[in-house]
C-alpha cells in the first residue's frame, strides 16, 4: 500500500497528490460539510459576513479523532488579511471551523485549505 504521508530530507512535509478532496457549502457559511479525507479544500457560500463578525460552521470527516490536530487556512476567495479561520473544536468524526471577518461587510466564498495532524493522547 502506497504512503498518504510524505517525509523528505529538506523539503516539505504533507499528503501526497490525490489523498485531499474538495467540498463546497451549500445554503450559507455556517452551512455543515461532509468530506472523508485527511486534507482538503473547504469552499465557503458567499453570504455576506458583517464586519467584526463570526461564523463556525461543522466538518463532518471520518478521518479525524478526538485526539487530532486540524490545521486550517485560507487558499483563496478572499480579500487579503480580511479572514481569520482557526479550528475550534475537534471530536471523532468531526471538527468545527470558525471564522472572523476582520474587515468589512463582504460576500466572498472564501476558500479554506485544512489538513488533520495524526495525534496521540498518551
Amino acid at each position: 500500500m502506497a504512503s498518504l504521508f510524505e517525509v523528505t530530507a529538506g523539503k516539505s512535509i504533507g499528503y501526497v497528490s490525490g489523498t485531499g478532496g474538495a467540498v463546497t457549502q451549500a445554503t450559507s457559511k455556517s452551512t455543515g460539510v461532509t468530506l472523508n479525507k485527511p486534507c482538503g479544500a473547504i469552499t465557503m457560500h458567499n453570504a455576506s459576513l458583517a464586519g467584526d463578525a463570526e461564523v463556525s460552521f461543522t466538518v463532518t470527516n471520518s478521518e479525524v479523532a478526538a485526539t487530532d490536530v486540524v490545521l486550517v487556512s485560507v487558499k483563496s476567495g478572499a480579500t487579503t488579511g480580511k479572514y481569520l479561520p482557526f479550528v475550534t473544536a475537534t471530536a471523532a468524526g468531526s471538527f468545527e471551523i470558525t471564522v472572523s471577518n476582520v474587515g468589512s461587510t463582504a460576500g466572498e466564498a472564501v476558500v479554506l485549505n485544512f489538513a488533520v495532524i495524526k495525534a496521540a493522547a498518551a
